[in-house]
């Protein structure tokens, strides 16, 4: 006879994802799926539905937090989450961005920055904006035993000096950023709002995983904000979104009904009370 308290090992727990998984999936043509995700419920129901990777984005600061770039989030406000996720994910690659500006000052910096995410997270690679220009830090980073997602193209953390959200054009710069990133020793190359044609000839020059966003349908993946996804935003949504739900009119909605409920005096009923 068990013991009350043995734990059901008659399931086995899902097979990790891992770069080397990605590779494989690039290799053998398939594809990619990719979400942002923040906290534990979230990160939870996404990992059982199957997504591979799970990205922790600074785009939190938008989504999460109400601001209008990604620029204001910290360090340390990105390992709270990260944490959160990182536990919550059994299948899932998690992923974390490098938020502003821990990727733009000294190499030692994005070092010591990339270090505590696999240090006080069970996270497993950070995603760095940048291309040729950060291929020093890329290298850095993974020469210190830390997975690095490159980030080319749109790059929101650049959105003051591009002055906008724009979508980017310059093909041979885009190539070379993903070259470089790749040459760097980057795993794979997440690459935001380029035309089509662009997005599958940069997947085209590297042999690394390509994520695309905005990028059409030949990257190797696909990501999304969640919240976009289904459709629990509060403002602009980007042309590149497929919204397949509508959570916002959902908790809208239900959060009348108890109100009303409350003023109709039927909440709480006998059932409801001890």
């Amino acid at each position: 006879m068990s013991r009350p308290n043995t734990p059901d090992t008659s399931s086995t727990p899902p097979s990790r994802v891992t770069i080397r998984t990605l590779a494989k999936m690039r290799r053998d043509g398939e594809s990619i799926s990719m979400l942002t995700a923040y906290d534990f419920p979230m990160a939870q129901v996404l990992d059982e539905a199957g997504i591979d990777v799970l990205l922790v984005g600074d785009s939190l600061a938008m989504v999460v937090q109400g601001h209008s770039t990604t620029l204001p989030v910290t360090m340390d406000q990105m390992l709270y989450h990260a944490e959160m996720v990182g536990r919550a994910a059994k299948r899932a690659m998690v992923v974390v961005d490098l938020p502003f500006p821990e990727g733009q000052l000294s190499i030692r910096r994005s070092i010591a920055a990339s270090a505590r995410v696999l240090k006080e997270t069970q996270c497993h690679a950070i995603k760095l904006e940048g291309g040729a220009e950060a291929a020093k830090r890329i290298d850095a980073i993974v020469t210190a035993g830390i997975p690095v997602m490159a980030h080319v193209g749109l790059r929101p953390q650049n959105v003051h000096v591009d002055g906008g959200y724009r979508v980017q054009r310059n093909e041979q710069q885009l190539i070379a950023d993903a070259k470089a990133a790749e040459d760097a020793g980057a795993f794979a190359v997440l690459i935001e709002c380029v035309p089509s044609d662009i997005g599958k000839a940069i997947t085209d020059a590297v042999s690394v995983p390509t994520i695309g966003i905005g990028a059409g349908k030949n990257t190797t993946g696909q990501v999304l904000v969640t919240h976009d996804l289904i459709g629990f935003h509060s403002g602009y949504l980007p042309k590149f979104v497929r919204q397949t739900a509508n959570v916002r009119s959902v908790i809208r909605d239900a959060a009348a009904t108890y109100a009303d409920s409350i003023r109709r005096g039927e909440f709480p009923a006998d059932k409801e009370s001890f």
